[in-house]
């Protein structure tokens, strides 16, 4: 019971999460001019339209039984003919910005639905406040992640569209070494968050304070105790 109340908390949100950020995409290619996405049955808010068995699924699943500290996924890609778009330049930009704005918009709906959660049923309302809270970290991270200027992520187009012409072909370029290159930036993120994290004490254990010596110790004890207790004490600042 628990794994399915996890799985529903965290699938359900990721999937509506992706469904919106694809349907945007169609949906403003279509009103730009360009019905590619349109005639495939894109401009729609059915989950399955914009499933991708392994992206969508199976990714996302793994992640889930493997107890990452993150869950990803992603959906088919829309299919946009931007030299169909009226304005073609403009027009790309527009189209993959839409993907990150509405995920930023579902997060802000979702933060502003938790209001409601204080007038449904104790039985439901952990359930549904869970949904949300993982809403709105979903499409936050979403749309920060699609946002990155690299091609073939949405951020990347948006770049090649308001960048002067040469710097954006350079750009576009990169296109099909893309997902290498973001692969190898976030394994090495990973890494050195890895290695800081087990430098960095953040939080030290304070020692516990060693007992004075007695009024009947020798001169001897005392010398020692307090030997051990300037020991004690260059430890924990140099920590």
């Amino acid at each position: 019971m628990d794994l399915i109340n996890t799985i529903s908390v965290w699938l359900l949100p990721l999937l509506f999460a992706i469904t919106f950020h694809e349907a945007a995409h169609a949906y403003v290619a279509r009103f730009l001019g360009d019905p590619t996405a349109s005639q495939l049955g894109r401009v729609s808010l059915n989950p399955i339209r914009h499933i991708d068995p392994f992206g969508t699924v199976l990714l996302p699943g793994l992640l889930l039984f493997a107890h990452s500290p993150f869950l990803f996924g992603y959906a088919k890609p829309v299919p946009v003919n931007f030299r169909a778009l009226r304005n073609p330049r403009m027009g790309m930009v527009l189209v993959a910005a839409a993907g990150p704005a509405m995920n930023i918009a579902l997060a802000i709906a979702a933060a502003l639905s938790f209001h409601l959660v204080a007038y449904l049923p104790p039985a439901v309302a952990q359930w549904t406040a869970l949904n949300l809270k993982n809403a709105v970290v979903i499409n936050a991270v979403l749309a920060v992640f699609n946002l990155f200027p690299l091609p073939p992520l949405d951020g990347g187009r948006i770049a090649v569209g308001l960048l002067p012409t040469a710097l954006g072909r350079w750009l576009a370029r990169l296109e099909p070494y893309g997902m290498m290159i973001l692969i190898g930036l976030i394994m090495c993120c990973r890494c050195w968050a890895g290695n800081s994290a087990s430098t960095l004490d953040l939080c030290p254990t304070p020692s516990p304070p060693r007992p004075a010596p007695s009024s009947g110790s020798s001169c001897r004890s005392r010398q020692t105790c307090n030997v051990a207790d300037c020991a004690c004490s260059d430890d924990a600042v140099f920590r």
